[in-house]
């Protein structure tokens, strides 16, 4: 068979008939229907990558990337906050002190954790209270409190708050806890309402004076890393046995792990979607080799290798898939612009880490994609183009 032959039964296979018609219907739901598979996962991994993303982005800044913790009392100190300062000045350092405390205000009440800090530092670690502290930088007894707090709390800003503190100090008849007034110096919003509410800041000295702690000693030091997973390594090698060091993803395993977990069961359930498809590609590629049953075996007399045959209607089948997969990440690709690009769905910020839909494209997920389609493509062509190439000529030919 001449090598032109197979381009030109592939066009004429793929042309309407008017006495089959049933035959292209097929195709063209095969088409469309791994056109829509292909889109929709492109549109759904991408969505999972934007939501994975914005959480990964929040609980960095929020948990910090590295966080240098004492093993002991008295671990972390002056004197390593120097020394690491020193060693590594690629890296930020933030010294804290930490207490547990019961926000108050009239009759409500409200758990969290009240940060000392250096607000100059702190502001190069976190990127949300740089945010906040643009307007005015705290003083002494200050406090800087999330949004959320704030609503909760129906307060504004020059306000004073209550802090009562766990930390216990001798009363009259016995023991009490320490309680103590904040102004209200400004407020953050990190877009996670748990730590809106939870986190507040002050100033170093005041916390160290409140819960009389020395100078020159800290609960922690937060870090700031662009690379965490390799600075970690860096730091571990530096640090003293007293002090241990933990990174972001340590305390949030099993969140990103069942995020992971569900965007891989949503990648095998939307590419049933292209699996479906592809079952009409074997029922139209069976009828067209039903219906050219007498053609297949006047070539196959004519010279026609069963070889060439199987590679009519293996390219026939792929022609059908490859343009379905092409017109499906033109709609993909499009359908993800249109997302990025217009505030077409507003979600409530009180539960999600952003008000409008984050989208974000990787290429590894849209090869996968195409990988995965173009699998199921040569199979479901694979089994119609091998029955062709087994048609007995001289049966078809003495009854047709």
């Amino acid at each position: 068979m001449k090598r032109d032959i197979v381009p030109y039964l592939v066009r004429r296979f793929l042309r309407f008939d008017r006495d089959q018609p049933f035959i292209f219907l097929s195709a063209l739901l095969a088409f469309i229907g791994i056109t829509l598979g292909v889109m929709v996962l492109m549109i759904a991994m991408a969505l999972m990558n934007g939501f994975d993303y914005e959480f990964k982005k929040k609980l960095t800044v929020m948990n910090y990337p590295l966080t240098i913790l004492p093993r002991f009392y008295g671990g972390v100190n002056e004197e390593l906050l120097t020394t690491l300062t020193t060693e590594f000045p690629d890296l930020k350092f933030s010294p804290y002190v930490l207490s547990p405390v019961i926000a108050r205000n009239g009759s409500q009440l409200e758990g969290g954790y009240l940060f000392g800090v250096n607000f100059k530092d702190e502001a190069s670690v976190n990127a949300v209270l740089k945010a906040a502290l643009e307007k005015a930088v705290p003083e002494r007894f200050d406090v800087v409190v999330g949004k959320t707090l704030m609503d909760n709390f129906n307060l504004a800003e020059g306000e004073r708050l209550t802090y009562i503190f766990t930390q216990m100090e001798p009363g009259g008849l016995g023991v009490a806890p320490k309680i103590k007034r904040f102004t209200i110096s400004g407020s953050f919003d990190s877009g996670l309402t748990a730590y809106d509410k939870a986190y507040s800041y002050t100033t170093l000295e005041s916390l160290q004076k409140v819960m009389h702690l020395p100078a020159n000693q800290y609960d922690g030091i937060h870090i700031h890393s662009d690379a965490p997973h390799s600075d970690i390594l860096r730091l571990k090698e530096k640090l003293p046995f007293s002090v241990t060091i933990k990174g972001w993803w340590e305390d949030n395993v099993n969140f990103f792990a069942a995020l992971e977990m569900e965007k891989t069961s949503l990648f095998i359930v939307l590419m049933l979607i292209i699996l479906i498809a592809s079952v009409n590609i074997i029922s139209s590629l069976l009828m067209t080799v039903m219906n050219r049953r007498s053609e297949i075996a006047l070539l196959i007399s004519l010279g026609a290798s069963p070889r060439a045959v199987k590679k009519v209607f293996l390219y026939l089948g792929i022609v059908i898939g490859i343009g379905g997969i092409l017109a499906g990440s033109l709609l993909g690709f499009t359908g993800i612009w249109v997302l990025g690009t217009f505030e077409i769905i507003t979600l409530p910020e009180h539960v999600y880490p952003t008000s409008t839909l984050p989208v974000r494209f990787e290429w590894a997920d849209y090869l996968m994609t195409v990988a995965g389609g173009l699998l199921i493509v040569l199979l479901s062509s694979w089994y119609p183009a091998k029955k062709a190439s087994e048609v007995d000529v001289l049966t078809v030919l003495r009854n047709e």
